[in-house]
């Protein structure tokens, strides 16, 4: 597989001349057919760059990563208290009914949608002043939330937080990528910066129940923004400086960007995301001609931002996300994986929680308990792929988690509704995050050695935007599915549990296909991909 492509400071570049994509471990002077057994994955060697981890001391190397998985887990922690607590915070900034699950729906949407230019200006900026930006913005607007009067206010601060957010993940990933060595310490740090978000989220669901009986729910976000101010001024300290910067930052800023590439994807991301926000609220509103015109709006989109790469590519100007990337067998199944795995995760969260209260009529505290499993376990997959990763083959641990996940919709979607918890729904809550609990750690490090060592952060907004985009359409696919089977059933009575169960086994039934689907895609496109996370000498 030959591209032309030339890591430059400006990025990816093209150049006349040819750069072959070859494996780690072969020996690029050989000639001889690709072999079977893939020990690493295609990259171009030229681009791969050894991090300058190991310079800083050890002691403030631990540091940098805690306080970089400190702010994940606030941030996690801030939309657990949001889950469990909003009919409280409804009531009490007076939220109109139809605006309901926005102050969750808009963090997603502008976190998400912000990635990718976040991490292009990282990459330029630098990934330390971008993350103390983020860090301090985060701590600032959670502390809004706390103050909101009006439901206007929460949820715009939610917005606000969300765009904040998006300044820290793919810095967060760029700035252990490049201090930390490659091998178990770089997987370690990967895996520490997912293990956070389920135990954050998880505390966020249990401390809500806690602080809205007793100091009320704007305690917790006092909490959590004072907290993120002491780890800003924490990491001022402790994050590794950028390298010095041969240009001025603003003549960087105009040349070394692909501001077009840039806006045209996170447009269509954004006007994607509201559209499956729309739906995910109420499946009729995609009748509503301003829904119909923002959804074609951003598919028109993805096809132009595609000519857009291919021209500065002939060009010879920088480029977002080079199409010539998704040639690449390995990074185009596992970002498939992943936002497979997200969305089925995502939607098996929220379908548990509801068939727990609205079929079985337990209170939201009962429910969040048995969902507690899938939380604890995703954690601990974390931090064990991280210490196991470059010993195993990432072709089998990969495909093995997906069909160990596949189980959890199945187990759901053949459930009895009188069954005891621990019949059924308690494996289905262990196998659940399995997958992509492990494709976190796989992925990010699939990603990072995939882009060049100077656009790290692009490559940790790539992963975090797949991954929340499979969050997105995994809830609107569900939401759609579970709508229509309920209103098609024979039931009279379309708000019962036995009409809604209906529905709920439609969407366990569609997330079993989708795991299926993504397994295939898994035993085909990384069949001949051995190892990753390997220390590199």
């Amino acid at each position: 597989m030959t591209q032309s492509i030339e890591a430059t400071q400006h990025g990816f570049l093209p150049a006349n001349g040819t750069v072959k994509l070859v494996p780690l471990h072969k020996n690029p002077r050989e000639d001889e057919p690709e072999s079977s057994e893939l020990h690493s994955l295609p990259q171009i060697p030229s681009l791969v760059e050894e991090s300058e981890g190991g310079r800083l001391p050890k002691g403030q190397l631990i540091i940098t990563v805690a306080t970089l998985t400190g702010v994940n887990f606030i941030s996690s922690l801030s939309t657990g208290l949001l889950t469990v607590g909003l009919p409280r915070m409804a009531a009490d900034v007076e939220l109109a009914e139809h605006l309901l699950l926005w102050p969750s729906s808009v963090y997603a949407l502008t976190s998400g949608s912000c990635l990718l230019l976040a991490g292009s200006i990282a990459d330029v900026v630098g990934n330390r002043i971008v993350n103390l930006v983020g860090c301090l913005t985060v701590g600032c607007f959670i502390l809004a939330c706390g103050l909101a009067r009006t439901g206007i206010e929460l949820i715009m601060f939610r917005a606000l937080q969300g765009i904040a957010v998006s300044l820290c993940l793919p810095t967060s990933v760029a700035i252990v990528a490049n201090a930390l060595p490659s091998g178990r310490a770089r997987n370690i740090g990967f895996s520490c910066l997912g293990l956070v978000q389920p135990i954050g989220f998880s505390m966020g669901l249990i401390l809500a129940g806690v602080f809205l009986d007793t100091v009320g729910w704007r305690f917790g976000y006092f909490l959590c923004g004072g907290l993120t101010l002491v780890l800003f001024f924490l990491s001022i300290w402790a994050l590794p400086p950028d390298k010095v910067m041969e240009a001025s930052i603003l003549t960087r800023l105009k040349t070394e960007i692909d501001w077009i590439g840039a806006i045209i994807a996170c447009a269509s991301l954004s006007l994607l995301s509201y559209v499956l926000a729309n739906l995910t609220n109420d499946v009729s509103n995609i009748r509503r001609p301003s829904n119909l015109v923002v959804l074609i709006v951003s598919i028109a989109l993805m096809p132009s931002f595609i000519y857009w790469e291919n021209r500065q590519e002939q060009r010879e100007r920088p480029m977002l996300i080079p199409n010539f990337l998704w040639k690449n067998k390995v990074f185009t199944s596992i970002c498939l994986m992943v936002l497979s795995s997200f969305a089925v995760l995502n939607s098996m969260e929220m379908f548990c929680s509801l068939f727990f209260q609205e079929v079985q009529n337990l209170s939201a505290l009962q429910a969040s308990l048995r969902i507690l499993p899938s939380l604890i376990v995703g954690a601990i997959l974390q931090m064990a792929t991280g210490l196991l990763i470059d010993r195993i083959s990432a072709f089998y641990l990969v495909v093995g988690s997906l069909v160990l996940s596949a189980g959890a919709p199945l187990l759901m979607a053949v459930i009895h509704v009188q069954w005891p918890y621990w019949y059924d729904a308690f494996f289905a809550q262990l196998l659940t995050p399995i997958s992509a609990d492990i494709l976190f750690t796989v992925g990010l490090l699939v990603v990072s050695e995939v882009f060049p060592a100077h656009t790290q952060a692009l490559a940790g907004a790539v992963f975090n935007t797949v991954a929340q985009f499979g969050n997105s359409i995994g809830l609107t696919v569900m939401a759609i599915i579970s709508s229509s089977a309920t209103k098609r059933s024979s039931i009279t009575d379309k708000s019962s549990p036995s009409a809604l169960m209906v529905g709920y086994r439609a969407s366990f039934w569609a997330a079993f296909v989708w795991m299926i689907v993504a397994c295939v895609v898994g035993s085909f496109g990384l069949r001949r991909m051995g190892k990753v996370g390997i220390k590199r000498d």
